[in-house]
């Protein structure tokens, strides 16, 4: 056991755990392996957990209170912290998958954390993104444009704002930012973590009720460990609901078949009508 979370009546609420399959083990550096010419390799050190959601085997996240999703949050960010004194990890992925379209080998609520050894090309691309963009903080910026537009958002809260972003690669895909400017998910308050935990929550609730039990994918990005520049953390959540076919793969250009702003406007009257 590496953390629980308990109620007032002592029974836990929030686990996490040790994966038993680890895909990363061990406190080894990253040290990568010539194997010839064009071949190289690295032991895949780190650390892999499992993060338990709760008690129930049939709970969904878009169910959950204020206080188990505060607590999750907070769950989240004890283990960031505690990956980032790791001499060997340089980047932490929290994820959740839901359904076994999106991955998910168990059918029990829970998400994944793994330390890695590197930072991913994902992160180290909207790294470059921060850097590149003239206006400040992309993420401000952005979080400002949709605010003023109005078109693709769906949650509009006082710590986080949940948007159908205008390049989205798939149908119904989402982006939930915390208003505060934190580079790194370790570095917010309490008050922006449970906040944001809601605006997750309340559009996941949202796509739920409008497309019904579906599959899908949540992903925390934050800054790397060590990293001093700009970055602002944030959270995709990305429905399962198309196929990545030859076109997709063969250019890396992604058909979108439902306008964010179409999707947006069904997400909202679903909201209205609760």
């Amino acid at each position: 056991m590496l953390l629980e979370q308990r109620d007032r009546n002592g029974e836990w609420t929030l686990r996490v755990v040790a994966n038993k399959f680890p895909a990363f083990e061990g406190d080894e550096s990253l040290a990568v392996r010539n194997l010839g010419p064009v071949h190289v390799m690295a032991e895949a050190s780190g650390t892999h957990e499992v993060f338990v959601l709760g008690r129930s085997h049939d709970g969904r996240v878009n169910e959950f209170d204020d206080e188990i999703i505060a607590d999750m949050m907070m769950t989240l960010r004890d283990r960031f912290m505690a990956h980032g004194k790791l001499p060997n990890v340089r980047y932490t992925q929290a994820f959740i998958n839901h359904g076994r379209e999106a991955g998910a080998s168990l059918s029990h609520p829970h998400g994944q954390l793994l330390g890695l050894p590197f930072v991913p090309g994902e992160i180290l691309e909207e790294e470059r993104a921060f850097e590149r963009f003239k206006g400040g903080c992309i993420i401000c910026t952005t979080i400002e444009a949709e605010c003023a537009e109005r078109e693709r958002v769906i949650v509009e809260t006082d710590d986080a704002v949940v948007v159908c972003p205008f390049w989205s690669a798939g149908p119904y895909e989402l982006l939930i930012m915390p208003r505060s400017h934190d580079a790194h998910i370790t570095d917010s308050t309490n008050t922006t973590l449970a906040g944001v935990g809601r605006a997750i929550r309340d559009a996941l609730d949202q796509l739920v009720r409008t497309l019904g039990d579906i599959a899908f994918n949540v992903a925390f990005h934050t800054a790397p460990s060590h990293h001093s520049g700009q970055y602002h953390w944030h959270v995709h959540l990305w429905p399962k609901l198309s196929t990545t076919a030859g076109f997709e793969r063969g250019t890396g250009v992604m058909i979108n078949v439902a306008p964010p702003e179409d999707a947006a406007a069904e997400l909202r009257k679903t909201s209205a009508a609760v």
